[in-house]
């Protein structure tokens, strides 16, 4: 990464460190912004691989050459951002917004719903998919649902309706996600990475009182998983089977990650707020 340009460029906080959130502030890091990236203390990410959120318990983390480091307090992201690295600030309610000051927000959380982000918290806001409106909630809505919108900036109205189904992969929907069947501690059985077929166990939910074992319903890569000892809720992704096979799928930013990102991208070069000129070299 060419840390100056990341050292120069504005602020963008990124809301959420997950999978998509991670393609978000992978594609403006590497673009020259500044970014910070808030989580929660515990955040639950299937694709932990490619998520900067595992710096909170890891306390460094890489994505395709792009490092993320935990910090404890807004301050420490000068330091982050002068060794080129993304700062991830355990900070899910925004006590450090002020100190941080950005110039762009992305809530990326991911959760079909409005959990606080406003108009007012920069003087450019994007909210991803399901449950921001355009000039309500945000200043710009980001279309997540996979197809011809996909990435797609809305300036007036809402992304579509969340379907509760995964999206399509050779075929293959729900078959190829896994969730709890209860609330529970997780525990692996299987590796990203593996290649798994139908049946076979790739984990099990201990609730205390009797184990119950996740199984795979498609055959192909162990492209996601929790990590073992996690505690989950019922009914929660725990796991994800790429019937494509591609191991090398397991430890990239997919496709979708990368079309949202590049979506903020135009979103914030469109808006008026900066010019390209001024992410210095």
């Amino acid at each position: 990464m060419n840390n100056k340009r990341v050292m120069n460029g504005p602020v963008v906080l990124v809301r959420g460190a997950g999978e998509q959130a991670s393609g978000v502030g992978w594609v403006l890091a590497k673009a020259g912004f500044r970014v910070v990236m808030t989580e929660v203390a515990e955040p639950l990410m299937v694709r932990w691989p490619v998520c900067f959120g595992s710096a909170v318990s890891e306390g460094r983390w890489q994505v395709e050459g792009v490092t993320a480091c935990r910090v404890e307090d807004p301050r420490e992201c000068e330091a982050a951002w002068r060794a080129g690295e993304i700062p991830v600030l355990v900070d899910p309610e925004l006590k450090g917004l002020e100190l941080l000051n950005p110039l762009v927000l992305v809530d990326a959380i991911m959760a079909k719903r409005n959990l606080g982000t406003t108009l007012r918290m920069a003087p450019r806001t994007f909210g991803l998919g399901p449950g921001f409106t355009a000039g309500m909630d945000v200043d710009v809505v980001v279309e997540t649902n996979r197809g011809h919108n996909l990435g797609r900036l809305i300036f007036d109205g809402a992304a579509q309706p969340n379907t509760g189904t995964p999206g399509e992969v050779m075929g293959i929907s729900r078959e190829r996600v896994l969730y709890s069947p209860k609330a529970g501690i997780f525990r692996a059985k299987r590796t990203i990475g593996e290649q798994v077929l139908v049946g076979d166990c790739l984990g099990e939910i201990d609730d205390g009182v009797q184990p119950e074992e996740v199984f795979s319903s498609c055959t192909g890569v162990l492209r996601g998983l929790l990590r073992t000892d996690t505690p989950v809720a019922g009914q929660v992704k725990v796991g994800d089977v790429d019937p494509r096979g591609h191991e090398e799928y397991c430890w990239t930013i997919t496709e979708k990650a990368r079309a949202l990102g590049g979506a903020v991208l135009q979103g914030i070069l469109e808006s008026g707020i900066l010019s390209p000129l001024c992410i210095k070299e």
